[in-house]
């Protein structure tokens, strides 16, 4: 958001957290990010980005992330240091001279009047879609992508991971299968050069991922190309799901490491986690700004959640405040989540599924009792008597934070929830966070996008099917119709 110069001016005592970005950065090989491990833009331009960022040039921290280079940026920001305190230096004519916007595509799209909303969205497509290494640059933090893929929109003009799922429900929806299976083919790609799916196809999102999704995706191809897909994809469904279990074996119960918990009984859960414990490039005066919020709190500890609550999908949500309201008090690593979870669970017996195809049974019999384990710590861990819904666990705690949210419709999704706790989570969807246009993700109005009153798409979506699967139809007179164009025929 735009700040004021007075607020920036507070920021100014941070600069030493640049020290270590310009430390790294020095390493930095005089080139261009490189193709198979690119540093993000902090790290490339240290001092430089940090003093960029909280210049006030841009209100938008995300621009300047994804500007080119028109230069090596180990030479930029060499040449930076050198004339940055000479008289005659202006910073807005130097980021001028030394970089270009991202050229992002225009998304001027008007309406058409009284269009139908089928043709509405199958016209955005053509809006949306990107060709393969149309904006990609060597001095650019977007990561390359090798087939047609659809983007947000507006200021984010790359795929997220989590979204990229539910578009291809839309293209399904819309006889676009042909870009159904590019985007997977993209995902699978990421999988193959990074080891994961990065949050977004820019450098500074490879430090963490997002909702795991990449199971679904394989799923909904197979319904329509067969069950070769699961053997065409096992292993990118392996790879990825070795990145959330990274540590698994290694660590000690009661122990964590990365993505993984592993419980005092030795049940292995996961949570959600970034590598870095900085401020997000994509949002750095921002989080250092949140940072300032709470003196008494370590710096790096209020990023690393930050970081991990971009990961979520959820940014930001009453869901992951300590105190329920406020964003200072930011608790995600701490916490097991129960959508993460349950998407983990589904990703298992995916992989039962994908051996069970190749004949390999003694694997598939390995990850149906993965699953088998996971769901029954779901179950007895992050069901919420209290809520009549599930919920998230404090594992540094050990309890339940007793915050309800739409995360409760997962286990109906997934069919993992109890036939009785899916009438309970019926009732309290009902009674608590259902709308006249549909569910509120929390019941709490902090100002949050992902809190009271607002609702999102995908979570409608995974609720009304959870609903079906359930066998709790959503009440009469709602937008909560088992007849939405979203979910029938899927």
């Amino acid at each position: 958001m735009p700040m004021s110069l007075v607020t920036l001016r507070h920021l100014w005592p941070l600069a030493l957290l640049s020290v270590s970005h310009s430390a790294v950065a020095q390493s930095v090989a005089a080139k261009c990010a490189d193709p198979v491990t690119p540093m993000p833009p902090s790290v490339l331009y240290g001092m430089l980005y940090h003093d960029v960022e909280l210049s006030g040039l841009y209100p938008d921290s995300k621009a300047f992330a994804d500007m080119v280079a028109i230069r090596p940026p180990q030479q930029i920001a060499e040449e930076y240091a050198n004339r940055k305190n000479t008289a005659d230096f202006e910073l807005k004519e130097f980021i001028e001279t030394h970089f270009t916007p991202s050229a992002r595509q225009s998304n001027h799209y008007v309406p058409v009047a009284k269009q139908g909303i089928t043709a509405h969205i199958d016209t955005l497509w053509q809006f949306l879609r990107r060709d393969p290494g149309v904006n990609t640059h060597p001095c650019s933090s977007l990561l390359p992508l090798f087939y047609p893929y659809l983007v947000a929109g507006g200021r984010f003009d790359e795929i997220y991971y989590w979204d990229s799922y539910f578009i291809m429900l839309g293209l399904v929806r819309s006889d676009r299968r042909d870009l159904m299976k590019d985007g997977l083919r993209n995902i699978a790609d990421l999988i193959d050069r990074y080891g994961h799916v990065p949050n977004g196809n820019r450098s500074y999102y490879l430090s963490r991922s997002q909702p795991p999704l990449f199971a679904q995706m394989v799923q909904l191809a197979a319904v329509y190309e067969g069950d070769r897909v699961y053997l065409q994809y096992l292993p990118a469904l392996n790879r990825e799901y070795a990145y959330w279990m990274d540590g698994q074996g290694l660590i000690a119960p009661g122990a964590t490491w990365r993505h993984l918990v592993r419980l005092s009984k030795g049940t292995w859960l996961n949570r959600h986690w970034d590598d870095l414990a900085t401020p997000r490039d994509e949002s750095y005066r921002e989080d250092l700004i949140t940072a300032q919020e709470a003196p008494r709190r370590k710096q790096e500890d209020m990023w690393r959640n930050l970081r991990a609550a971009a990961e979520t999908g959820w940014d930001f949500s009453s869901r992951w405040f300590a105190d329920g309201k406020t964003l200072a008090t930011i608790e995600v690593v701490s916490l097991i989540p129960v959508d993460l979870n349950c998407l983990l669970a589904d990703h298992e017996r995916t992989l039962a599924r994908a051996y069970r195809l190749q004949g390999d049974f003694k694997q598939m019999a390995n990850f149906e009792r993965r699953a088998a384990v996971r769901i029954r710590a779901i179950r007895r861990l992050l069901w919420d008597r209290q809520l009549g819904a599930y919920g998230d666990y404090n594992f540094i705690s050990k309890r339940l934070t007793h915050r309800l949210s739409a995360a409760t419709v997962y286990p109906l999704y997934f069919g993992i929830a109890t036939k009785a706790q899916a009438r309970a989570i019926a009732s309290t969807l009902r009674a608590r966070l259902l709308r006249p246009g549909g569910l509120a993700t929390t019941t709490v109005c902090t100002g949050q996008q992902w809190d009271e009153p607002n609702g999102w798409a995908p979570l409608q979506y995974l609720a009304v099917m959870g609903l079906a699967v359930s066998g709790s139809r959503p009440p009469r007179g709602t937008h909560f119709a088992l007849h939405s164009p979203i979910a029938v025929g899927l």
